[in-house]
């Protein structure tokens, strides 16, 4: 392969073009998504080849005419709007109050002592366990969905706030004493920046928790949402429609992550992760 250091200054810049650096992003992008491309075709193919009936593996044609047909409805709406409030809404309420509490342990040991057994014992169980609990107290309402969100999603954010607030380098927090920070801008000017990033990856943990503990809240206490309506259309063993919540629950849940890694880029700008080379 020709070196770009070994080119004469017209074919270096050349290459720099507009027209190649588009011509290199569209590869790297089809590149990126050849896998899904891939799975994809392969379902629409297995689907029309006859060996699953339409019932077990409808075609991939065939559920999106689904997924536009509810947008058209307007049933799609209702449902992707429900199920990302309530997944935003406890995603929100964990992200305050895990950043507060995960604050807490790392800088009061009275904090610490109260809280670490909790999350060392509530970390690893599988929180969705306390539906019942949650339904028997609140219901079946968007109050039991979203609490349940905040008990399962609460934790990753705790623990990352613990780990980023400990880790921070003690050099810093002595020469900002040194300098006269008080215990405020202390926390607000040296500490919380310099955990932002492990901060931020608790989040990105927990944003994803939200989305799918909201799906299943919605499975199995029923009512509006993209998971009660695919209960709803399992119910009347409507294949399509099943198909057509995953796809969309799929589509959903990419545009939050995605926009969650742009928000950490630009929260990060100053962070030399932001100057480190990305295959993003």
């Amino acid at each position: 392969m020709a070196r770009t250091d070994s080119l004469s200054p017209d074919q270096a810049s050349a290459l720099d073009a507009p027209a190649p650096r588009l011509a290199r992003r569209l590869l790297w992008g089809f590149a990126r998504t050849f896998s899904v491309v891939a799975l994809l075709v392969a379902w629409e193919v297995l689907a029309r080849s006859g060996t699953f009936t339409p019932f077990v593996l409808p075609s991939l044609s065939s559920v999106i005419e689904r997924i536009f047909a509810d947008a058209r409805s307007g049933e799609l709406a209702i449902n992707t709007g429900l199920t990302v409030y309530r997944a935003m809404v406890g995603f929100l309420i964990s992200m305050v109050f895990g950043i507060l509490i995960g604050a807490a342990m790392s800088r009061n040991v009275i904090a610490g002592w109260f809280f670490d057994p909790i999350v060392s014992v509530g970390f690893p169980m599988p929180k969705i366990a306390f539906l019942p609990v949650v339904i028997l107290w609140l219901g079946v309402y968007d109050v039991s969905k979203i609490t349940i969100i905040v008990i399962d999603a609460i934790f990753p954010v705790i623990a990352a706030t613990v780990i980023a607030i400990r880790g921070v380098e003690r050099e810093l927090i002595w020469s900002a004493r040194n300098m006269g920070a008080t215990d405020r801008e202390l926390m607000w000017q040296i500490i919380l920046p310099a955990a932002l990033p492990q901060i931020l990856t608790g989040l990105q943990v927990a944003l994803p928790i939200s989305m799918i503990v909201a799906v299943i809240a919605e499975m199995l206490m029923g009512g509006y949402g993209l998971g009660g309506a695919m209960m709803t259309a399992s119910r009347f063993a409507d294949s399509r429609g099943v198909f057509a919540g995953i796809v969309e629950i799929a589509i959903v849940g990419y545009v939050l992550i995605k926009a969650m890694s742009v928000l950490r880029h630009r929260l990060l700008i100053w962070h030399q992760e932001a100057n480190e080379p990305t295959t993003a």
